[in-house]
Order: C-alpha cells, then structure tokens, then sequence
C-alpha cells in the first residue's frame, strides 16, 4: 500500500487520475525536446540520471501501475511461479475479467497493444516523448518444439512483415527484432551449430553457399539430411524475404542472439543476409551477449569478415539473458562453462565491446552502427561521455539506445529529453501471445527485475509530490 501523506477529498483524488495532457492527440514533439536543442550545456554534463524528473511527463495511471507491477517483478518468488499463478487465476477470475486485469497490469506496462490502432496510438505517445520503437513479434522456438511443416514458419514470416509496416509508420530511423528461431527450426540451428564444429564440413557451410541459397540457387548441403536441406532452404528464403522488404520499407532489422547451442548457426545466416543487403547501409545487425566469455573475439572476427566482404555491419549489444539456463546445460553435458565468471567480468567485457563498437563507429563513418541495448546507467553515460568526445552525432543514429518498453524509464526519458536516440524494444499482439513471451523474458532478467528499485523510489517520489502537491 502506498503512503501517499493525509486522506484527501474525493474530488482531489479524481483529478488526480484523470487524463492529463500527456496523452493527448498532439503530435507536435514535447517542448522538453525543442528545448534541449536550444540548450547550450553539452548534454553528457547535463544528463541527470538520477533526479527521476523526467517522471512528470507520466499520467498519474501511468506511475501507480508501474509501482504495482514493479513490486510483482520484485519477487523472485511470484517470477518463478508465475505460469502456476496466470493459469489458477483464469480459471478463478474467468478469462474476460482475467485479460481485462492483465491489460490493465502487467500488458498495460510491457506491450504496445493488440490492433494495429493501439499500437499506432503507443509509438505515436512514445515518439512525442523522443522515444523511438523497435517493436518485436513474440514468437520463437526452442530445441524440442519444432514444428510439423512449413506453415507456422511461414505464418511467422507474414506477421514480421506486418510488423515491418507498423514499424516504419512516422518513425526515424526504425527497426525491427527478429528471431530466426521464429522462420526456422531450433533444432536445424542446432544441427548446423554442430556441424560448423566439424573441421570436414565447415566449408560446406561457408558464407559464399550460404548467400547463393538465400538468393534462390538450387544446390544441396551434404552435411544436411535430405529434409534438413529442404527446410533449411525455405528458412533461408524466409530471412531474405524479411530482409529484402525491411530494406525496401527503410526498417534495420536487430537479429536476437539466443543460446551457445543455436547461435553459430544464428550468426551464420545473418552475416548472409549482411552480405545480400548491408552493401550500402547497415540494414541487417547482429546481436552479441557480453555475459558470454568469447563475445569479444567473436565480434571483432565478424567485423572482419564483413569487412572483407565489403558490407557495413550493425550490432546490438547486450549483457545477456540465458545466464541460468547456460551453466546448468554446461555442468550437465560436461562442457566448459561459457558465462562470465562474475557479474564485474561481464560489466568489464560489455565495456571492452562498447568500446570497440565506438571506435569503429568513428573509423567506419556510416557503414558501421550500433545499438547500446542496457539498463545499466555506468554503461549509457560512459557511452555519451565518449559519443561526445568522439564528436559522434547523438540524434543521427550511428549510435543509439536501447531499453525494454516500461522498464528504466528515468534513463530512456532523460535520453530521449536530450536529443539522443533511444529505442524501446516493444512486443505487441494478444493477451493471450504475448504474456508467455513476458514470462520467458522475466525468467531471462530477473536479476534486471531485482534492480528496478530506484525506478520505482522515483515513481513513488513522483506520485507523492503529485498527491501533495508539492513542485
């Protein structure tokens, strides 16, 4: 329960949760963002992480739910058995008043909305905060849920492709996530991650035959069975179609990293579709996860090899989500442990790959670009102080920010507030869709849920002002 101070007339609370300007139809940019651009301080000196005054630009609906909805995120517990708890409260609650309570909870906080209406009406209020979307389909697979066929992989290629149209709708720069495990089998990219192992068969495997299937050539994989080289195939005429429609829409499409055992094979078809379509930009970007011990040297061999294909290269860059799931695999088949021994290890190993990704950024001017995908606030204000020793223009996009929708908003607001180009990752679909994938996405960052308890002081500091009214 909330403090909130001494009880107040009725008609001072409803005022208090009526809508307010913030959300209205405008779509002239918020005067904090013309005002930033006329402020002469540099803005890596006058960024303020820490004050929580970018909360007045929220609805007051907007910092109770976060505060409710963080105080759930805070516990281990309730993460963990959430599943258990969805499923028993929709047979208590019946499903209407079940989505109805989501909606206003949970939904209301991570996703854009199900129609195509609500989620325009989401990145329209976002990009008048100076907030840009990078909206992602919620649909993936893991090893042992394949699919009969190719039709829900084809299915899936559709629903990107409407997410490709609703992502280049009045945005600057825009992008898109996506997840090759959504257009192919998890247990080929296995397959194929074990045989790039294979001394005899990584030829077969080589970027060169790989880019000549994506275009369409017939020819086989003798590594692969029959049936492999023909889903392999479709899947590779899938990613191509994607990307050739991204590019034709103005969209950059972020590829996700998942685990050790399926991201060989994940690399691997994304370097292809770099080689196709990254000869005049940066459209199609790989992922690399800091909390893995090899990150570095992967990514600075990638950058090589697009370099001598010729092809610009785009990154996002983040610390990691499977840190659980790795080392338990790791212990139980026998193998080297592939995770950062500590959390400062991978804190030091996203350092030494943000600033390899900035000096490339300043060397490659334009055909190298990346995005600063964290909640950690050391990690974004030293990549502002060196974008503004390296004179990298903040509102370009060579170098952008990236946050989850409804999580960290004290560091995307002040960044969007200061001209820089922030993104925030943002599934969107049914209740029914999407409060999985938010399952799956809590298990992965627990120990980011465990950390949002500065966002929510300052969520609370800002409801009490406002209850107080007090400046």
């Amino acid at each position: 329960m909330l403090n909130c101070g001494p009880r107040l007339p009725h008609r001072r609370l409803a005022s208090l949760w009526a809508p307010q300007a913030a959300s209205s139809k405008s779509t002239s940019p918020h005067p904090a963002l013309q005002a930033a651009a006329k402020d002469p301080t540099p803005a890596h000196l006058s960024l303020n992480l820490d004050d929580g005054k970018v909360f007045h630009l929220k609805s007051n609906w907007e910092l109770t739910r976060g505060l409710l909805v963080f105080r759930l995120c805070s516990s281990p517990w309730l993460v963990r058995k959430a599943p258990t708890v969805l499923s028993i409260s929709q047979r208590v609650l019946g499903h209407r008043l079940w989505t109805s309570v989501l909606r206003l909870t949970l939904y209301g906080q991570f996703v854009a909305g199900e129609t195509h209406t609500e989620v325009k009406e989401t990145l329209r209020r976002l990009q008048n905060l100076g907030i840009r979307p990078l909206l992602a389909v919620p649909i993936e697979e893991d090893v042992g849920q394949a699919k009969e066929g190719e039709d829900w992989y084809d299915k899936n290629a559709q629903s990107m492709l409407t997410c490709l149209d609703l992502s280049a709708v009045g945005a600057i720069n825009p992008m898109m996530q996506l997840k090759v495990t959504a257009l192919m089998a998890a247990a080929l990219c296995k397959t194929i991650t074990l045989r790039l192992q294979e001394q005899e068969t990584k030829s077969d495997l080589s970027i060169k035959r790989v880019v000549a299937a994506m275009k369409g050539e017939e020819l086989n994989f003798s590594c692969l069975t029959q049936e492999e080289n023909h889903h392999f195939k479709k899947s590779l005429r899938r990613l191509n179609s994607v990307a050739q429609y991204a590019v034709g829409k103005g969209v950059r499409v972020l590829v996700d990293a998942e685990y050790t055992y399926i991201n060989p094979a994940l690399t691997l078809v994304t370097v292809a579709m770099m080689a196709v379509w990254n000869t005049q930009k940066p459209w199609i970007w790989n992922t690399y996860q800091a909390y893995l011990k090899d990150t570095l040297e992967r990514l600075k061999q990638d950058v090589a090899l697009t370099e001598r294909l010729g092809v610009c290269f785009g990154m996002k860059l983040v610390r990691g989500a499977y840190l659980e799931k790795e080392r338990k695999l790791a212990k139980e088949k026998g193998y080297p442990d592939p995770v950062q021994p500590s959390w400062e290890a991978t804190n030091e190993n996203y350092q030494c790959c943000l600033d390899f990704g900035l000096d490339q950024v300043s060397r490659a001017r334009g055909r190298f670009e990346m995005i600063v995908a964290t909640h950690n606030e050391a990690s974004v204000m030293h990549t502002v102080q060196r974008m503004a020793e390296m004179g990298i223009d903040k509102g370009a996009g060579p170098v952008s920010f990236g946050q989850l929708l409804g999580m960290c908003d004290q560091i995307s607001l002040a960044l969007g507030q200061a001209g820089y180009a922030i993104y925030k990752s943002i599934p969107f679909g049914s209740v029914e869709e999407v409060i999985p994938y938010l399952i799956r996405r809590a298990h992965e960052n627990q120990s980011v849920l465990l950390g949002i308890r500065k966002e929510r002081d300052l969520l609370q500091m800002e409801l009490r002002k406002r209850v107080l009214r007090r400046p």
